[in-house]
């Protein structure tokens, strides 16, 4: 099925700012509570939420195989388990209904009325029910630079990071749409030059500039899903803020990796950008240093061209922006990422969420994580209204932005905002 929605061309009836980051070629998927306290699941364009729900009960989707409750649910998870057809097919039809030349809706006020919701009459939800979450380590710059940091310049990249795409499971209670605030973390951490660790509120609490991508069912239990064939399972992304609380981190990740150090809260965009939107911005990633296991190598452009920022804004104060990042930067492409995934039969269902890990490009300016921009606090980084950053304070709020662009459209995640609080004291 042809990709009609990505017309560069097409045009909207809507009110569209100039440079959104939700053109009509867009159309993003997410979850939303309106203003009569109804959870649907909508898409945006321009300033404009779309009520999904409605305009399906309405008869806008006539003709596309849907059953009636399909996007009157809280979770995205039933309709991206019906595949790749189904999505391309809802996403061309919604493209079709608001373009500039069809006025079936456009002329029809109280369809309008009940369809479309100005942004302040919506509330953002997390957009799936998050089953599973792993969390992957694939920028080679990032882990080169964490090497240094925690082992030294001669053991930087560890012998088996350019063979296989390293991660770890994590958990899925704590990944929280953009907006819900961010406790300051306790742990255990061991001072410098003391023989036992201490327990406390987590001093060194820091972001990582991920984005993760999104599945659909897919693989039944021991069958193994090839790199070639990989996006056919991958319904879409969002931006990814993987907090960290260094200190802790350092005292227990050796053997088994972070735990507590990262568990206390992912945050994620509220609205999924599904790959066939980001389909004309398709790159090449870096070579492989090494040559590669036959299940791991990809060919083609397998990973796409995101611009990625990173601002820390003070209470009261303006944001400064910290880091200029790019997705293409990662060594590892989500292929070959979900490929290694179920190499060993490990099924994957609707709504399992994969972070790429921190993203990293060569420049200093370009680090994905204030380890690596503040070089551990040896360096802090100075803000825009007076004073620095060595990691995040208290009332600090982090922003993540991304998006693509080429000389026709510019495709946009929107933001992941998320404010840590101090210590909860209950």
């Amino acid at each position: 099925m042809t990709i009609t929605a990505n017309d560069p061309k097409r045009k909207t009836w809507l009110d569209v700012p100039k440079d959104s980051d939700f053109p009509i070629q867009n159309i993003p998927f997410g979850v939303f509570l309106t203003r009569d306290d109804i959870i649907t699941i909508g898409t945006r364009i321009g300033d404009y939420a779309i009520d999904l729900g409605a305009l399906h009960q309405l008869g806008y989707f006539e003709g596309i195989p849907l059953t009636d409750d399909i996007f009157l649910q809280d979770t995205l998870n039933d309709f991206i388990a019906d595949g790749r057809k189904t999505w391309r097919a809802v996403r061309n039809r919604i493209a079709d209904i608001f373009d500039e030349k069809n006025s079936s809706l456009k002329e029809h006020e109280e369809h309008r009325r009940i369809v479309l919701f100005t942004l302040d009459e919506i509330e953002m939800q997390l957009p799936v029910q998050v089953g599973d979450y792993t969390d992957f380590y694939s920028s080679k710059e990032h882990a080169t630079n964490v090497g240094e940091l925690f082992r030294g310049k001669e053991d930087a990249l560890l012998p088996n990071w350019l063979h296989v795409p390293v991660a770890y499971h994590g958990r899925s209670s704590s990944i929280i749409p953009s907006g819900i605030p961010v406790h300051r973390p306790k742990g255990q951490k061991k001072p410098k030059g003391s023989e036992d660790p201490i327990f406390g509120p987590s001093r060194l609490v820091d972001f990582e500039l991920e984005m993760a991508f999104i599945t659909t069912a897919a693989n039944p239990l021991g069958e193994p899903i090839a790199v070639e064939d990989a996006e056919e399972y991958i319904f879409g992304m969002v931006l990814f803020n993987d907090w960290s609380a260094r200190d802790i981190q350092k005292w227990e990740y050796i053997p088994l990796g972070p735990f507590l150090a990262k568990n206390f809260a992912s945050s994620v965009s509220p609205w999924i950008v599904t790959l066939d939107a980001i389909e004309p911005f398709r790159t090449e990633g870096p070579k492989p240093v090494k040559k590669q296991l036959p299940y791991l190598q990809s060919k083609g452009k397998k990973t796409f061209d995101i611009a990625l920022e990173v601002a820390i804004q003070p209470e009261g104060k303006a944001e400064t922006v910290v880091s200029r990042s790019n997705f293409k930067y990662l060594y590892w492409n989500m292929s070959q990422q979900l490929a290694h995934h179920t190499i060993n039969g490990c099924p994957i269902n609707s709504g399992d969420m994969m972070g790429s890990g921190t993203i990293s490009g060569p420049k200093e300016s370009s680090f994905g994580s204030m380890l690596e921009l503040s070089w551990n606090g040896d360096k802090p980084i100075k803000l825009k209204e007076g004073g620095d950053r060595k990691f995040i304070n208290d009332n600090d709020t982090v922003i993540i932005r991304g998006h693509c662009e080429n000389k026709n459209v510019r495709i946009g995640f929107g933001e992941v905002r998320t404010k840590l609080l101090p210590t909860y004291k209950g």
